[in-house]
Order: structure tokens, then sequence, then C-alpha cells
């Protein structure tokens, strides 16, 4: 049963809950609780299953072991030693938390030690170690001799200490597992394997063992909470109390255009005037966090803004450094050690700094145009005011018109606490074969124990018994005649007539080389087809190409014709469109829940428009939203353009518009859905196969957060709305598996699969296998496995696109509200200049830094030509911008 904490104890309540030297030591230390502290002490003294959600800097991590020290010092008060082997199992997904875990615990473990001694008290030191991949083999050993009584790991490194013969021991006087961070790993396949690992220890233990989860700003809290607690062997969910304290912190968001006009001004101008407002309130602020949304956008940051403060000698250059995944773990290391002493006046990042790391003291974020999340805005301007009592404070800085008017909802939605809703994976098939490997290596296991074991963590607790005994089968060489043709061997033996397996003299090596949810990433050679080599491009940008689809590679356009391994061929195309922007795989998308009230937002300002008027309008975003003036003016300018050159058609989410727009030789059908980039993909791909299959034609797709464009050779007529309204919902996942098969995307993503499932080995006794080679063998296996039914990693291949890549089951919900009615949809055109709203989906492909002035002028250019024509229509007089407001007032 899931309840939440309601109590809020006194300060006097929770010090009489601890021992007289752990209160002795916080009062000289910090004189008061935090209310996250008050609330979580005493049910960790409980022992119950606890979720606590706070931001960062509100004392959650010290609530939770302050509470578990005490209790060690309880037992040892009433046994006259600490209790043996491994006490408490701390877990974070990253290796920088578990280093800083380590220095934070220190403190107050030796703090506590020495007040206790002043105060008359002996009490032995509590041993903490760490124990991840970079743990050296002479640490490991000195863990054996004296274990640690907190052991602080990764979801990679505690499964492969469940199944070291030695260190599995120690681990079976766990009484707590902690899980830091847990909003970022329930969202991943590795959350899947820690589920399953903690009822693993769980098992080893004989007994259950305490839960807490730790956990930024998330929603729904209810979903989190099951994923940390599971279920018991009833079937019941197991009971846990949630601690929410998400909103206990003040926070400051404010939305930032750099110029007045964000359609006109030319790209050097708006650049500039960027960095002249990061400068302004760099200089306001002691330490500044700047995050950008791409990991090259953070190295021209770092570089535009060294060079400009060295220049006009604001700031030395050695205060300003970048932090991205891509930097060696050394010079992150080095760049966090710069700022927790207070060395830097700048840091920018692109995604590396959203989690828990201790980085001290900062008192501004800045977000350079949107984080797509209202979640990941809450998350990043919360590593601001890094104490409870402290604000947090950031600011966003937008580009364009849509960034604007997204950033503005973003925003209003994080001041207001409405979050995005996690998603968790379910029964992830790949994630499962490597713990059926684990198991075995534990003993032998009836099946049926075993997928009850598994069907105790929330992520497969719906996992049918047929799904679970086809991965023990594929495992155990069962599944079709390919594997000795194709060099792979079973990993485990399996006894069909008593339904048990186990492990093979082979399985420790393969499972020790080999565990771990995260995929190798490489670059792919681009060659055109007279095999001149033109550049790089990143894997997961490659993956989401298809025949036909054209790019930009050092300036050029290319088209892309097939790729084999590590290698694409392509095709000079100078002169065409884009289509995919060569960002695409770094770019975050928009959140569906963040989409839907982008969406909102743009019917209630078309709706006030029409009731309020345009100065009483801008008032009141200018009031509500706490926007510039000339902010809300520019939304409230793009608004109605769109009403007036669109017969009144604003695109929401309430109506989804179809678009035909005509050029010379192609017709385009853009799709107005405000539903976020990941259900748009999954929408654009059944529509493309619906308008293909009757018109019979080859497509080009491009997919962004706002809608989708569809383009065709030709003008053909056809009816787009009624095919869009019969795109078939009980056939869609069908449609989708069809149109995925021949792509690029099926063909890597089936690889990383296929080394999850430690079908493709990465390492196997001396060798390691490169990613050409292991990219070149899963393509000879997708041909094999494709005539067997429901094989399991081809299963998951398409599970993982179509619901973690694609979000299907989002835009089965749109095209269910379109079938009932709750969502219009309209058409408009053929039209020979596109309507405003449609103008960012049609220079999509731009979207490219070499060509960032030429997609602003496009922009400007396609505005220009819509006004030109509402003046034609004499739907705007022949005036300039700033008499042209006089004009929208009375409209």
């Amino acid at each position: 049963m899931l309840t939440y904490a309601e109590k809020d104890y006194s300060d006097g309540e929770v010090y009489g809950l601890l021992r007289p030297y752990v209160s002795a030591w916080f009062k000289k230390k910090y004189s008061e609780f935090t209310p996250v502290q008050r609330k979580t002490i005493p049910l960790i003294k409980q022992g119950v299953n606890v979720l606590v959600s706070s931001p960062t800097g509100t004392g959650k991590t010290l609530a939770v072991f302050l509470g578990l020290i005490d209790r060690m010092y309880e037992y040892y008060e009433k046994n006259g030693e600490l209790p043996s082997g491994i006490y408490i199992v701390y877990v974070s997904p990253l290796r920088a938390l578990n280093n800083d875990m380590k220095k934070n615990l220190y403190d107050p473990a030796e703090g506590i030690i020495e007040v206790a001694r002043e105060m008359g008290y002996e009490l032995p030191e509590i041993r903490i170690a760490v124990r991840t991949s970079d743990t050296s083999p002479y640490e490991k050993q000195k863990m054996l001799r004296n274990p640690p009584h907190i052991l602080i790991t990764t979801p990679e490194s505690l499964a492969l200490s469940l199944n070291a013969p030695r260190f599995r021991q120690l681990l079976r006087n766990t009484r707590v597992v902690v899980v830091d961070e847990i909003h970022d790993l329930a969202s991943s396949k590795r959350g899947s394997h820690l589920a399953v690992s903690i009822e693993r220890l769980e098992n080893l233990v004989g007994s259950p063992v305490q839960r807490v989860g730790l956990s930024a700003t998330i929603a729904p809290l209810e979903e989190v909470a099951k994923f940390l607690v599971g279920y018991g062997d009833n079937g019941e969910l197991r009971d846990c109390v949630i601690v929410d304290a998400r909103f206990d912190k003040p926070v400051d968001i404010r939305v930032v255009a750099p110029v007045e006009d964000l359609v006109h001004t030319p790209a050097e101008v708006v650049n500039e005037a960027i960095y002249r407002k990061i400068i302004e309130l760099v200089r306001k602020h002691k330490t500044t966090l700047i995050f950008t949304n791409t990991r090259s956008a953070t190295e021209r940051v770092v570089f535009k803004l060294r060079k400009l403060m060295e220049r006009e000698k604001i700031l030395d250059i050695d205060e300003i450094e970048a932090h991205h995944s891509s930097l060696s773990r050394d010079v992150r290391l080095e760049v966090e050690e710069k700022l927790k002493k207070g060395e830097l006046r700048v840091v920018v990042s692109s995604t590396s700094l959203e989690l828990g790391i201790d980085i001290g003291y900062i008192d501004l974020v800045i977000l350079l145009s949107s984080p797509k999340s209202a979640t990941r805005l809450l998350q990043r301007v919360g590593r601001s005011g890094h104490h409870i009592r402290e604000v947090s404070k950031g600011r966003v800085i937008v580009v364009d018109r849509d960034d604007l008017v997204e950033c503005t909802v973003l925003a209003k939605l994080a001041m207001e606490r409405r979050i995005d809703n996690i998603r968790i994976p379910r029964n992830t098939l790949d994630v499962l074969a490597q713990h059926i490997v684990g198991l075995a290596l534990e003993g032998d296991w009836r099946i049926e124990d075993a997928y009850r074991l598994v069907k105790r963590t929330y992520t497969f607790h719906d996992l049918s018994f047929e799904d679970f005994q086809s991965v023990v089968y594929y495992l155990a060489g069962r599944l079709g005649d390919f594997y000795e043709y194709q060099r792979i061997y079973s990993k485990i033996w399996l006894d069909d007539e008593k339904g048990v397996f186990g492990r093979k003299r082979t399985s420790r090596m393969i499972y020790y080389l080999n565990i771990g949810v995260i995929p190798d990433e490489s670059k792919v050679r681009v060659f055109t087809t007279d095999r001149k080599y033109v550049g790089d491009l990143e894997e997961g940008f490659v993956e989401y190409l298809a025949p036909g689809d054209l790019f930009i590679l050092g300036g050029r356009v290319y088209e892309f014709i097939q790729s084999r391994g590590l290698v694409a061929v392509v095709r000079p195309a100078d002169g065409q469109r884009p289509t995919v922007p060569s960002w695409f795989s770094e770019m975050l998308p928009l959140s569906f829940d963040s989409a839907i009230e982008v969406g909102k937002f743009r019917r209630k300002v078309s709706e006030l428009l029409d009731k309020l008027g345009f100065d009483k309008t801008i008032d009141l975003l200018t009031r509500e939203y706490r926007l510039q003036r000339h902010s809300a003016r520019s939304i409230c300018e793009y608004i109605l353009e769109q009403k007036l050159y669109a017969n009144n058609l604003v695109p929401s989410d309430k109506l989804i518009l179809i678009e035909i727009f005509d050029e010379d030789t192609r017709r385009n059908i853009i799709v107005h859905s405000l539903f976020g980039r990941r259900a748009n993909d999954a929408l654009a791909r059944l529509y493309a196969y619906m308008v293909g299959s009757k018109l019979g034609v080859n497509i080009k797709i491009t997919v962004t957060d706002n809608g989708f464009m569809l383009s065709l050779p030709g003008h053909p007529d056809a009816d787009y709305v009624e095919l869009f309204k019969s795109i078939p919902l009980n056939q869609a996942w069908d449609i989708l598996t069809r149109v995925i098969r021949r792509t690029d995307l099926l063909k890597r993503r089936f690889r990383h699969v296929a080394v999850r499932s430690f079908m493709l080995l990465r390492r196997y006794r001396d060798v390691e296998r490169s990613i050409q080679k292991l990219q070149l063998n899963a393509e000879e296996l997708l041909k094999a496995v494709e005539e067997i039914k429901d094989f399991p990693v081809l299963k998951e291949t398409y599970r993982e696109i179509l619901m973690d890549y694609m979000h299907v089951d989002e835009a089965l919900k749109i095209l269910k509200a379109v079938k009932n009615g709750e969502i219009e949809v309209k058409s408009i055109g053929p039209l020979d200049i596109p309507t405003p709203f449609a103008h960012s989906i049609v220079v999509h492909g731009y979207t490219d830094v070499v060509l960032m002035e030429d997609m602003r002028r496009l922009l400007a250019r396609l505005h220009d030509l819509v006004v030109e024509r509402l003046k034609e229509l004499k739907l705007l007089p022949r005036e300039s911008r700033d008499s042209r407001a006089e004009t929208y007032a009375a409209t």
C-alpha cells in the first residue's frame, strides 16, 4: 500500500528519536532540521520503505543517512558490536556521485564519533567503501578482508557483486538498499536492471530489505514508489511511504528574449545579443551554470565566452570551463573540484550536471533555448541556491518565436510545479536475458521460481510466462537452427523435463565481460557513390536516416543511399532542401505532457485575442507569465498572423491542422500536431504509410516537436484529412513494425539489443570485437532470426523502438482522441506560401550551425511573404512594423 507522510514532527521530537551524540553532532553542525528531514528521519528509524522526493539542497540524503547511522549505533549499543558484513547498499547512476557520497558520508560518520568521545562514548568506526568499475583489484581484496558497513556502488557493479562468489557472501546481511537519483534510473533500462538486482539481493538475504529512494522533482510519485518497492510473492504491492517535499524550495524562473524582433534580426546580431545578456547576468552573480542542449553547443559557447570575457577583461579564461559527457573523466572531475572550491565563475554543460553531483555554490542557472520539459527545467534551475532557504534562480534565453512560446509555457509550468510524467520501460527482454544468466551462475533454478522472482519487480510484473520461457529457450540455444551456422552458442543449460536451468562452463566469463545496458556508440564514415570520403556522422544520427533523406555535412547537402556496418553511402544533392538537421540525434525531444500544454497555450492566446483584443492580451501575458513586454507582443503577433493567414485555424491541443503547401515539383503535407517529437515520429510514419499506400509514391518525412511534413513528388490530390483519420488503431503496431523493418534504425538497435542479450559478445576470452564487426554480425543475424516468430531479441528491438524511441502509445492516445471527436482535424490549402506556424517545420532541415544564417534569412523571407499576402488581402496595412501594432490592436 502506498501512503504519504502526513505528520510533520517538531525538531524536539526528531532529536528525541536519535542517540544523544547523533543529536549533539547535528545541532553543532546545522542547528535545525529542514522540513524534508523532519518527515524522513522518523520513517528511516522505523525501517519502512520510503521514497523521498525533494529538490537539490534540501538535505534529503543527510536525512536518510543520519537515521541509518543512528540505527547502526543503536545496534552497537545493544550488541556490543556493529552489524557484520555489508549493512547498507547505496546505488547511484554516476560513479562521480559515488565518490561524492563517500566524502559526504565521512563528514557525519567521523563528526559523530568525535562528538560522542567528548560526551564520554567510545564508538567504533563505520566503514564506507566504493565498488565500481574504477575500483582497483587491491581495493576489492581489502573489502573481502575487512568488509564495509556501507557499500557505495552502481547498478552494473551491484549485478556483478551478486555473482562474485566471495563478495556475494558479504551481502547476506544487507538490511537497507538506498537508490539515489531514482528518477534518472527508473526511466531507462538501467533501472529495469537494478530492479531485478534488488530482488536477487533480497532473495539472497532471505528476508525483506528496507528500500529507500531519493529523487529530485518527479511525477507521478506513486509510479516511482511502485518501481522502488515492487510486489510480494502474493502479488500485492509492497508498502511504501512517500515523502513529498518536491516544492519546499522557492524558485524564480524568467524567459528572456535577447532582441525585440526575433524574426528579422540577423543571426550574428541575435548571437551577439545572447552573449551580451549572458555577460550581463554573469557579472551580477558569483557562479553561473549555463545549460545548452547539445555537446557541440557547449564547446561553442565556452569558446565564444572566453574570447569575449578576455577581450573585455571581465574574467580570466581559466574561470570558464565546459563539462559534458564527451570530455574525459579526469577533466570532468577537475572541473567539479574547481567548482566546489569556488575557482570558477562560469561552467557550461549539456546534460552532465543535471544530476546531483555536489558542485558547490551556484547562484544562477542560464538555459540557452528550451530544455524541452518542465521537469528538466526545474531540475536544471534547482542546481542553483544550494540551501533550502535560498531561491533557485533560472533565466531561459530564447532564439526564435517557437522557442519563445515553448519556454513561456515551460517556465509557467515549472513555477506552478506542474511537471511531466515519467516513463518507466516495461518487460525489457534483453535485461531479462542478462539476469537469467546471472541467476544460473548462482546455482540451478526451476523456471517457475526464477519467473516468480522476476515478476516481483514493477518493471516485469506483467511479463507473460511465454515471454520469460522464450528468453530461457533462446539462451539455451533452443529457438531455431541458426545457432551453430552463425556461431552463436548457448549461455545456459536447460533440462526440459524437470524445468530447470543452470550455468555452463563459459557462462561466468560471458557475464563478467559483457554485462551492462549502455550501448557502445561509434562514428559512421561517409562516402559518396564513387567512393570519395566525405566525413563522419554520429551513429545515433545515421540510425534515423532513411534512403532519400537529405542532410548537411561539411556545409554541403547529401542524399542518404544506404549503410552497411559503420559505413554510409551518399550522393551529392546540392541546391536541395535538407530534411533532417545534423544535430537531430543530440537534440532533446519535447515531452508529450509539455507539448500538450504548449498547444493549450496557443489556444488560450487565440481566444484571448478574440475576447480582449491585442493590447489587453499583451498586458495579461506580461503580468501572468512574467514576460518582457516585447516578448508578450511577439507571441501575440505570431498567433494573430496565423489566425489572419489561416482563416482562424490555430493548431492546438484540440486541433490538428493539415496544411498543403505546394512547390514547383513537389507537394508538402504539413501536419501541425503539437505532441512532441517522439509521438510525432510514430504519427508521421503511420500517416506516410497511409498516404504512400493510397498514392503509390515515395515520401520523405521531416519530424519536429510541433508537427511533421511529408514531401511527395508532383501534386497528387487526395482527401488528406480522411487518410489521417483512417489510420487503423488496432493495426498501428503491425504497420510500424513493417515500416521500420528495412531501416537503419532497426539494424542498429538490433545490435544494441543483441549485445545486451549476450547474442553478440563485445568481449570473450582475450578478444574484444570492434563496433564495426559487431554491426556487420548483427546485420547477418537479423536476416537469420526475422523468420522465427516472436524471437525475443528481435521482439525486444521492436518494443524498444516503438515504445522508448517513438512512444507509439502516445500516438495511439492522439488517434483515439481524433476518433472520439475530442481532437478535430481540419485542412488548409493548397498554398504557395506556408502558414506562419509551418515556417519552422519547412526550414527544419536547415537548422544546422553552418547554415544558421541561411535558416534565419529563410524564416524572415517566409514571414515577409505572409505579411505581404496579408497586405494584399487588406488584412494588414502597407506600413512599418511599429505602426502595424495599431492594426493588430484593431484586428
